[in-house]
């Protein structure tokens, strides 16, 4: 095949690279430039995964951002959306991606930015109530530390997919995946006064099929 190294798909299945690749697609992350061996293996193999993957009901997409995931196209592998409080920070680190300042800092956050962001954007009431919403009750004595605890979870979970990459407690570097969040308001001519606007309104949750992962047995699935 023109411009791969792979004749045929049993030679690209047969690459050390595909199990590994293949379980971190299916299970809903992204791989990218930062992927290294991965990220070229994919764009090796991409002709010949893509018919691979349309058989069972995904499309494996590339993004001009520099980035691969699996799409879902149908429930034959299972799918899961992320939570609302997923969807919350990840917007929010997308509107710090899309800031001039972090690229400065090497595109590393700290928890601490993206706290004060977050308070910006949305009252602290608001933010324990689309951060836990089985809380019932608001007790201002504890928001912070269920605030803080959320958004730790969250982290951990968007590092999970590929969105970011956990450096330790306190930072986080903003991988170009995060541009996925900024999905409803791409082409426009301020993107981030857009997505902004969205975050403070608590409009989180995006077109279905945008932000998905392989999970056919949780129980947790959000609405």
């Amino acid at each position: 095949m023109t411009g791969s190294s792979f004749d045929t798909l049993e030679a690209a299945v047969a690459d050390e690279h595909f199990p590994d690749v293949d379980l971190m697609l299916r299970r809903g992350r992204h791989i990218g430039r930062d992927d290294g061996a991965d990220y070229d293996y994919l764009v090796d193999a991409q002709p010949l995964l893509e018919a691979f993957y349309r058989r069972f009901g995904c499309e494996l997409v590339q993004q001009s951002d520099g980035y691969f995931y699996l799409l879902p196209l149908s429930d034959r592998l299972g799918r899961r959306q992320l939570s609302a409080s997923e969807m919350l920070v990840g917007q929010t680190l997308a509107l710090l991606y899309l800031d001039p300042a972090t690229l400065q800092h090497g595109g590393l956050v700290s928890q601490e930015i993206l706290l004060q962001r977050l308070s910006g954007l949305l009252s602290t009431q608001t933010l324990v109530r689309t951060l836990n919403p089985r809380k019932r009750k608001y007790d201002e004595r504890i928001a912070a530390e269920t605030i803080r605890g959320q958004v730790g979870e969250a982290l951990r979970r968007l590092g999970d997919l590929g969105f970011i990459d956990v450096m330790d407690d306190t930072r986080v570097r903003l991988r170009p995946a995060l541009m996925r969040f900024a999905e409803p308001v791409r082409g426009l001519q301020e993107p981030s006064a857009a997505l902004e606007r969205l975050v403070a309104r608590g409009e989180v949750l995006v077109d279905e099929g945008n932000v998905e992962e392989e999970d056919a047995n949780d129980e947790d699935r959000a609405p």
